[in-house]
């Protein structure tokens, strides 16, 4: 903003001129004096106020400039904000898509392990239903005497026979009575209607120590009686030898505590152990899913 000084410095003179020259009174010249000081005062405030224009200009300049940056930077953040969201939205939808995959991954697998144990289930069935037969033959061929000394039990799908070693053998020997003949026809029966079947003979003693010279220990006499009971098992009854196992557990599977004649009398068994085969719940566990 620019003012012109010519109005003022024209009356300056203008009233020099008229006071050298006597064509003024006093009163002119003090009326000239008091337009001289009001002009000047005017002039002053015209000044500041052109001072204060220019501040206020830069200001403005200043604060437009800063408003420009920071629109800028709004922008900038802006256009940053959507491409993040564009990738969050990315990686949303293959999170969607990989999570329907792994479910429809999972549905199969349950529908799979449910097939299997469906499968597990009707097997499971099955060898109990055919255990459960062949206990119900065995025990009603067999006398009330014999029953006596011959206990049948299922457990867990496995038929137990325990024959009493009084009946089994002779006292302190691994030799089979003539008594024992009988009851072991009627098992052998059994044993051979059912050649789906395996057969594990096991001998078990009590914890009296055996001194004979040609049986060192309680091992001895327990395998020594099991391996007497497959023999006849196989040579007097024609049981299919591939099938029979012969094993000894000595004085440690008590049935009883040896403590009392009654619990090591207990204890002094051979067990027929008759275990179907099942095929088919074999290939069944070749068949089971995948653990992950």
């Amino acid at each position: 903003m620019k003012h012109s000084h010519f109005p003022l410095l024209s009356m300056v003179v203008l009233a020099a001129t008229m006071l050298f020259s006597g064509c003024v009174n006093k009163k002119t010249y003090e009326n000239l004096r008091a337009n001289y000081d009001q002009l000047q005062s005017e002039y002053a405030g015209l000044q500041s106020l052109y001072n204060d224009a220019k501040i206020d200009l830069a200001q403005r300049t200043a604060n437009g400039s800063s408003l420009e940056q920071r629109l800028a930077d709004a922008q900038a953040q802006n256009a940053e904000l959507k491409a993040q969201l564009k990738s969050l939205q990315a990686s949303l939808d293959n999170s969607i898509n990989a999570g329907s995959a792994n479910i429809s991954k999972l549905v199969d697998e349950i529908n799979a392990s449910n097939k299997y144990i469906k499968q597990l289930v009707e097997a499971k069935s099955k060898s109990d239903s055919l255990n459960l037969a062949l206990t119900n033959k065995l025990t009603r061929s067999l006398s009330k005497s014999e029953l006596q000394d011959v206990d049948v039990k299922v457990l867990k799908g496995v038929v137990y026979i325990s024959l009493n070693d009084n009946m089994l053998y002779r006292s302190g020997s691994y030799e089979i009575s003539p008594a024992a003949g009988e009851t072991l026809a009627k098992i052998a029966k059994i044993i051979t209607d059912y050649d789906d079947y395996e057969v594990l003979v096991e001998g078990n003693t009590d914890d009296v120590p055996i001194s004979k010279p040609n049986i060192r220990n309680n091992w001895d006499l327990s395998c020594l009686r099991a391996s007497s009971v497959v023999q006849a098992l196989q040579n007097q009854y024609g049981v299919n030898p591939s099938r029979l196992t012969a094993g000894g557990r000595g004085e440690y599977n008590p049935l009883e505590a040896n403590d009392t004649e009654t619990g090591r009398a207990r204890n002094r068994r051979t067990q027929i152990i008759i275990t179907p085969k099942l095929d088919q719940f074999l290939e069944l566990i070749d068949q089971a899913p995948d653990a992950e």
